[in-house]
């Protein structure tokens, strides 16, 4: 097949995928059955079942091994359904953009996050903001970096609050806060005796990461502290939440990297504690990201709150 007919079947496989066969795909694939899937949407078990088939032969590959047992997907599957919820998570950003439009003169602002709300410095800000401006429809958001990148270039959230800095050309950034960061451990770990840990105090630890967000941080933050490989603890990595991670550490699967502020959501089994190397303790910096060409007069209000709060530091001599 020459590579224009690939193109136009692609096309013509594309057209015909409907958001509602990709929306039951996922659906079944979090209850674990088509039965149960079907029953919870009061729709005919064969009526799912055949608008996943054709889900699957329009991608030319199975999304889900069948047993007795219910449904697992498989490796093509496992792709293909993330991809399908970044796609409806999109569709309905789009949906709530759409009826949201014209309301920036009456208060609608979109923060994009990933970091704990549990406690500390972002909640304390946007329960100030809800203050000042009580009739303020906000909305936040949750995703990894990409995504909230990804969000931000199109105009879906109007600001990203993270760690570390976003690159991107078309976006400004302001420095707010700066948080320690801690070791988590099982409360029964010979290290809980102690108050301050040091890097080199986890030569011979395991580290459990999470493949989310801040976790790339954590890790470069890990490396830079113990340069030497030996020095190194093993570091597992887990597509899984930072909860998860915890219930993990709780578990006594090793020990875990965490935010200051996610020391608010208490977690039983679980103690924290100060990690330190020769000159105190170690930080993570923090920034508010947002277009520069975004006119929306709440944002203005919430960055101008931010600047209140976090004023930059005076340039050192000779800047």
């Amino acid at each position: 097949m020459t590579e224009t007919g690939t193109r136009s079947d692609r096309l013509s496989a594309a057209r015909a995928i409907d958001l509602q066969q990709l929306r039951l795909a996922v659906f079944a694939c979090d209850c674990g059955s088509f039965r149960r899937a079907a029953e919870a949407l009061s729709i005919k078990h064969n009526v799912l079942s055949r608008s996943i088939g054709q889900l699957e032969y329009l991608i030319g590959a199975s999304l889900f091994e069948r047993s007795s047992g219910g449904i697992r997907p498989t490796l093509a599957g496992q792709a293909v359904l993330r991809i399908a919820r970044l796609i409806l998570e999109q569709v309905d950003v789009l949906v709530d953009t759409g009826r949201s439009g014209g309301r920036g003169d009456t208060g609608h602002l979109v923060i994009g996050f990933y970091t704990s709300m549990s406690t500390g410095n972002l909640r304390a800000t946007i329960a100030e903001l809800k203050k000042l401006l009580p009739q303020l429809e906000l909305a936040t958001m949750e995703r990894s970096r990409s995504r909230l990148m990804i969000a931000l270039r199109n105009g879906t959230v109007d600001v990203v609050i993270s760690p570390g800095r976003l690159p991107s050309k078309d976006t400004r950034s302001l420095l707010l806060w700066s948080e320690r960061v801690l070791i988590s451990l099982p409360q029964d770990h010979c290290l809980a005796a102690r108050e301050i840990i040091y890097w080199t105090d986890l030569r011979n630890e395991k580290i459990l990461l999470s493949e989310y967000d801040p976790g790339r941080e954590l890790e470069d933050l890990l490396i830079s502290k113990l340069v030497r490989h030996d020095d190194r603890p093993k570091v597992e990595r887990h597509d899984v939440s930072r909860g998860i991670i915890k219930s993990l550490t709780s578990m006594g699967m090793g020990l875990s990297l965490v935010m200051e502020s996610d020391i608010g959501a208490s977690f039983a089994g679980l103690v924290y504690r100060e990690l330190q190397d020769g000159s105190g303790p170690s930080r993570v910096d923090f920034h508010a990201h947002w277009r520069d060409d975004n006119e929306n007069p709440a944002l203005k209000r919430f960055l101008d709150l931010l600047a209140e709060r976090y004023p930059s530091p005076p340039p050192a001599l000779g800047e």
